[in-house]
């Protein structure tokens, strides 16, 4: 009968408990953090090839879900080493005192149909400023080995408003490069499995 009452209790807390949310590590070989800025006429585009994130995700109660993205910007690549180092240096990014990009959400908003708005603090160049983000839920898919989850986002952000300051007149009016940057995010995540507790 006592074994009954506690199977019968057991049974009652699982089902009241609170549906925990997935965690999801980003898998890098498989995940792309680019941007794109002005020069002059046309658009360069760049990436950076470090970068880690961690995508608490409660299916369930979306608005409970977390995400902390971190990018390592000696890692920028826009296909010319000059440019590279230049992006670089204290005219730039200033990466010997400002090392990372960083973005941590503080909110989730769920506005339907796997999109989401993730409002969070956006540092870069030592400033931190409040961003929403738009992101869509690619889906899910199951392997052997596991579980994997796909997320997108995009954003344009005004440089300047960060610090990034550096410019240089051009023959004929206007400047060598962009104020906006436009910079988008995909990722593919791969489902974390909680250890088994050992006694």
């Amino acid at each position: 009968m006592l074994r009954k009452i506690l199977l019968t209790l057991g049974v009652t807390l699982a089902l009241a408990a609170p549906a925990l949310a997935d965690t999801y590590t980003v898998d890098r070989a498989h995940s792309e953090a680019a941007f794109q800025v002005r020069h002059i006429l046309t658009k360069v585009r760049g990436t950076f090839r470090d970068f880690a994130g961690t995508i608490n995700f409660d299916k369930t109660k979306p608005e409970s879900s977390s995400v902390e993205f971190v990018i390592k910007v000696t890692s920028i690549d826009t296909g010319t080493q000059k440019r590279d180092d230049h992006l670089r240096s204290p005219d730039f990014f200033d990466v010997a005192t400002h090392p990372e990009i960083v973005f941590k959400s503080t909110k989730v908003v769920p506005k339907g149909n796997n999109k989401f708005d993730v409002v969070g603090d956006f540092t870069m160049h030592g400033v931190t400023k409040q961003v929403t983000l738009p992101v869509t839920f690619l889906g899910e898919q199951k392997f052997m080995n596991g579980s994997k989850a796909g997320f997108e986002t995009a954003l344009t952000i005004n440089r300047s408003d960060y610090g990034l300051v550096w410019n240089r007149a051009v023959d004929g009016g206007g400047v060598l490069v962009g104020e906006e940057v436009e910079i988008s995010i995909n990722i593919e995540a791969n489902l974390q499995v909680p250890k088994p507790a050992t006694n």
